[in-house]
């Protein structure tokens, strides 16, 4: 009779468990981006969001949603179109199963150590809602990702949101005392939108001070575009922590969709109720060579660097504040709300990033190609020459949402 209990127990956790997976949408940051062109954005209001992209106008520029211009490697490329005449079959060659070796093999892992997904995006949400419930909390940076909030709010977890230090790092000790009963504490190194990074000593701080049976779920999405050094050691020593890792951004996979969630089996596990899709067979091998070019991260780690540096020069020059950053992103403190900022700059068909309710004056930015971000240069300069308006008629939303409330 026990036994009896205990499986119908396990059955009706099961069943709660998929039944709160398939009432939460797994966002993406394209749904972030997104939302803040749904409509001319109220400082500090949080829009609805859409859940299918809209059609990109007509030569826009778009750098608002942090993706790559640069997309697939050659190599990539390559692989997708080879493999394409298989798509009628599932993995039949064991391309997923190929890239867990390759990952594991380059980082000193073991297999069973990580779980590939279409994107970092679902083992964030899955994460979130495996450790957090309304007795265990949700810690985050303020300003950071929005995606795991969101997850939280539907385990229906508190939500702690702890301010970023003076030079813009996570408050690792304020973070660790914010709440005791914490299921989750997440660090976004580099951090989205502000491109800062936290260094690995506080990290491993956190780790060895944080509340027992909490885990830090560390979002390494843009880790390659900075020189911040990866946390993976701490999951081959078996410590409380998940590693997401993503092929959206350095690798140019955002439409492609492949990722990682890193950590002990154990802790994995705990993700597995809550779902986890076969791989598209073009995502796993794109993937897969794309870890195989030893010339692919420095050569574009680079490339973007410049172009950023180059766009900091402009902001410099024009006396422009903005937050130095490590990645694909920087935030411009535009001084009147952000919202009127980035709706004057979809008026010239170029789409920046959202705000944060905490810096309704600050707008993110994502970084484009080089010609991307000149057009951004002049567009930027002659909106800013305007003075600020308390309202602004955005004539896209008109044509383009039209659907919208």
């Amino acid at each position: 009779m026990p036994q009896k209990n205990a499986s119908a127990v396990s059955r009706r956790s099961f069943m709660r468990l998929a039944s709160v997976a398939a009432s939460l949408p797994v966002l993406t940051e394209a749904h972030f981006a997104w939302a803040a062109h749904q409509a001319t954005p109220t400082p500090g209001a949080s829009a609805p969001l859409r859940r299918v992209r809209p059609a990109t106008p007509p030569g826009a520029v778009m750098i608002n949603a942090n993706e790559n211009p640069l997309g697939p490697c050659r190599a990539a490329c390559e692989a997708i179109a080879a493999i394409a005449p298989k798509g009628g079959r599932y993995d039949m060659d064991g391309e997923t199963e190929k890239l867990t070796k390759t990952f594991a093999e380059q980082n000193g892992l073991k297999e069973e150590y990580i779980m590939v997904y279409a994107g970092s995006s679902e083992p964030l949400h899955y994460s979130v809602l495996a450790f957090t419930s309304p007795t265990k909390g949700f810690v985050t940076a303020d300003p950071s990702y929005e995606a795991g909030m969101r997850a939280a709010s539907i385990a229906k977890a508190k939500i702690t949101k702890v301010p970023l230090t003076a030079n813009y790092a996570h408050d690792v000790k304020a973070m660790v005392a914010a709440d005791p009963n914490a299921g989750v504490i997440y660090i976004c190194n580099p951090n989205n939108p502000t491109g800062t990074t936290t260094t690995k000593e506080d990290i491993a701080w956190a780790l060895e001070n944080k509340p027992k049976g909490s885990i830090l779920l560390v979002d390494e999405a843009y880790i390659h575009l900075s020189d911040a050094k990866n946390v993976l050691e701490y999951v081959a020593a078996d410590k409380d922590l998940i590693v997401l890792r993503t092929f959206s951004k350095i690798y140019g996979m955002a439409g492609i969709r492949c990722g990682f969630a890193v950590g002990r089996p154990d802790l994995l596990a705990k993700l597995q109720p809550f779902g986890q899709n076969a791989m598209p067979i073009t995502g796993s091998v794109a993937a897969n060579v794309s870890l195989l070019d030893a010339e692919l991260v420095p050569t574009r780690k680079a490339l973007i660097a410049k172009t950023r540096n180059d766009t900091f020069a402009f902001l410099k020059a024009n006396h422009y504040k903005f937050i130095p950053s490590e990645s694909n992103c920087f935030m411009i403190d535009t001084g009147r709300p952000g919202g009127q900022v980035i709706a004057a700059m979809r008026a010239k068909n170029i789409f920046i990033g959202r705000t944060w309710a905490v810096w309704p004056n600050m707008v993110r930015v994502s970084v484009g190609t080089p010609s991307e971000m000149a057009k951004f240069q002049v567009a930027f300069k002659e909106v800013m020459d305007v003075p600020s308006t308390a309202t602004l008629h955005d004539p896209f939303v008109d044509v383009a949402f039209p659907q919208l409330s």
